[in-house]
């Protein structure tokens, strides 16, 4: 395997030459240190792909040194050109010999005076190029060999010749020249064989294997397919998405998971889907997590997911099951809730309240005996634009998600959150799960929209842009309970009498949107009697579906009896007898006596 310390000693074309045999994918100009970390993170995944490359890599150099070896060998016994073990020769050759030898040590002398300078300079010149050249490949080292012997052929006819003093009177410069060319061809043996050596000692490959051999391996981990995370998905405009975390409620955040095209497009995922997955570890250069396989989205499999219906073709029916409000965790408030406003799973409740009337205090309590008493409904407290230590009081108190954002946040955050867990619910719904929203309130969420959007040029009285109050009131309407399994509860309050006209041109324009409304009057609050309930007023659409009929007919007589009083006598009757009694059954009972 490659080590870090073999890669950095090699050079930048070395390495190109590398990623480009393994198809590393790099930058036109790289730097030498990108180059090297990209091919140690693809060695990180591809492992198996490196190994053969080394090995292959390993039986050329063999191959290689093996053909430097045999032409070493080769080149060896030729030091000497033209010098041959001499034989016993006759007497004649012998004495032949001297007279040659003689006129041949003569002959320089007087080459000088037969030629000119130029040739000298010429001469010069072609042995300064043949130093100057650059790297010559190897198998071109044999030309040289073959003009050895060539010379060394000449040479011995030159010397066995009986007429010594005519073969060499006539042309004495062509006894020269193949000295020179001699000196020339072992200039360049020694070159080559100097270049042979200096490419030997460049050779990076067998320093990687002494290293390899001297360096213990490192241990390499891979976390791939270890940690596993859940999130909500958000789909920005370019196609992909990020799962934001909700403990920074659903706002960006390092924890966020990178999800590509690809994998929303194939799993046929959507904004505010709950998506569970394996998750890989960001690579050199990356700030996110990426998503490597969803495993399961909105507590379903992948296939489900692919063959699911929209929220918006869903068939919507009024809701036939009741929310038990008067179990465990009841309070006072909550068996008052559950008699004279039943909630059901699909309600559409609005909690309609003047300022310090309790109204956060009475969603605690229904938020936390809906928590006890029904288990399967996936509850979520939103809360916008409240005070800070009213949603850490929240989150400590109630068993529930709490998404918060505070006032000192901008509108764009309160309308970016709602919009997500909007979304997420009906995600949840389209898998079939029941799902209840507590909205805190749904007047400051309608300022946030109206605050966004951008100005249309009609303008309701108050300040109200006339298309800020659509989103708000598609976030309320998309309560409902769902033909076949499913069902999205919203229950929001709506501030009235606080001074303002726009909070008051909000509210009638949500009057009459749900079909559950509880009133929450200020004059039994300043009684100090909670819940400070408006029970004449107060009331469920179809509270048939959601109560059976001596329970009905019961709370017939007791409406009856109450209607002659006044709000603060009608709460004080009712709390009086109420707490004498364990559940509803034996008040409604006693009632009766």
């Amino acid at each position: 395997m490659f080590n870090i310390d073999t890669l950095k000693s090699k050079s930048l074309d070395e390495l190109t030459q590398i990623s480009k045999d393994l198809g590393v994918k790099i930058s036109r100009k790289p730097e030498h240190e990108q180059v090297v970390f990209a091919i140690l993170d693809y060695q990180s995944t591809h492992q198996t792909e490196i190994k053969s490359y080394l090995e292959a890599n390993n039986q050329l150099m063999k191959e290689v040194e093996i053909k430097e070896e045999a032409i070493e060998q080769k080149a060896t016994p030729a030091k000497k050109p033209g010098r041959k073990p001499k034989a016993k020769p006759e007497p004649v050759a012998t004495e032949a010999a001297p007279v040659e030898e003689a006129k041949v040590e003569e002959q320089p002398v007087a080459a000088p005076v037969a030629e000119t300078p130029t040739a000298e300079a010429t001469s010069e010149q072609e042995a300064d190029k043949t130093t100057k050249r650059p790297r010559k490949r190897r198998p071109k080292t044999e030309e040289p060999k073959a003009e050895e012997a060539n010379n060394t052929e000449t040479q011995p006819e030159s010397t066995t010749s009986t007429t010594p003093v005519e073969a060499v009177a006539p042309k004495p410069q062509q006894t020269q020249k193949p000295q020179h060319q001699n000196r020339n061809s072992q200039g360049q043996q020694n070159q080559n064989r100097g270049n042979q050596q200096h490419n030997h000692n460049n050779n990076p490959n067998k320093e990687q294997q002494s290293q390899q051999e001297e360096v213990p391996a490192k241990k390499e981990f891979n976390f791939d397919g270890l940690v596993t995370i859940e999130g909500v998905l958000e789909i920005l405009p370019d196609n992909y998405g990020f799962l934001r975390s909700s403990d920074f409620s659903y706002i960006s955040s390092p924890d966020d998971v990178y999800v590509s095209t690809a994998q929303i497009r194939n799993y046929g995922l959507k904004t505010g889907d709950t998506v569970k997955g394996i998750v890989r570890l960001p690579k050199e250069g990356e700030k996110y997590f990426s998503l490597q396989k969803p495993t399961e989205v909105n507590g379903r499999d992948l296939e489900f997911i692919k063959d699911r219906v929209a929220f918006e073709y869903l068939t919507p029916l009024f809701p036939q099951e009741k929310f038990n409000l008067a179990g465990r965790n009841s309070t006072l408030s909550t068996r008052i809730v559950d008699l004279f406003a039943p909630i059901g799973k699909g309600q559409r409740a609005m909690i309609v309240a003047q300022p310090k009337t309790g109204k956060t205090i009475l969603l605690k309590d229904i938020a936390n005996a809906i928590s006890a008493n029904h288990p399967e409904a996936y509850m979520m407290v939103l809360l916008i634009d409240e005070r800070p230590e009213e949603v850490t009081d929240m989150q400590r108190s109630v068993n529930a998600e709490v998404i918060a954002s505070t006032f000192d946040e901008a509108a764009e955050k309160h309308v970016k959150v709602a919009n997500l867990v909007l979304s997420k619910a009906q995600r949840m719904v389209e898998c079939g799960h029941d799902v209840v929203i507590l909205l805190d309130s749904i007047t400051r969420l309608a300022r946030a929209y109206n605050t966004v959007t951008p100005a249309s040029g009609k303008i309701l009285s108050g300040g109200v842009d006339a298309n800020a109050l659509h989103k708000p009131k598609r976030f309320f309407g998309a309560a409902r309970k769902i033909e076949g399994g499913g069902s999205l509860t919203i229950i929001a309050t709506a501030l009235i009498d606080t001074g303002s006209k726009m909070d008051e041109v909000i509210f009638e324009e949500f009057k009459g949107t749900g079909n559950m409304e509880l009133q929450l009057d200020r004059k039994i609050a300043n009684k100090r009697i909670y819940p400070a309930v408006d029970l004449v007023s107060s009331s469920t659409r179809r509270d048939d579906l959601l109560q059976d009929e001596v329970t009905q007919q019961r709370m017939w007589i007791m409406r009856k009896y109450l209607s002659d009083m006044n709000p603060v006598e009608a709460m004080d009757f009712v709390m009086k007898n109420m707490k004498n009694t364990r559940n509803n059954e034996e008040f409604l009972m006693s009632m009766n006596k």
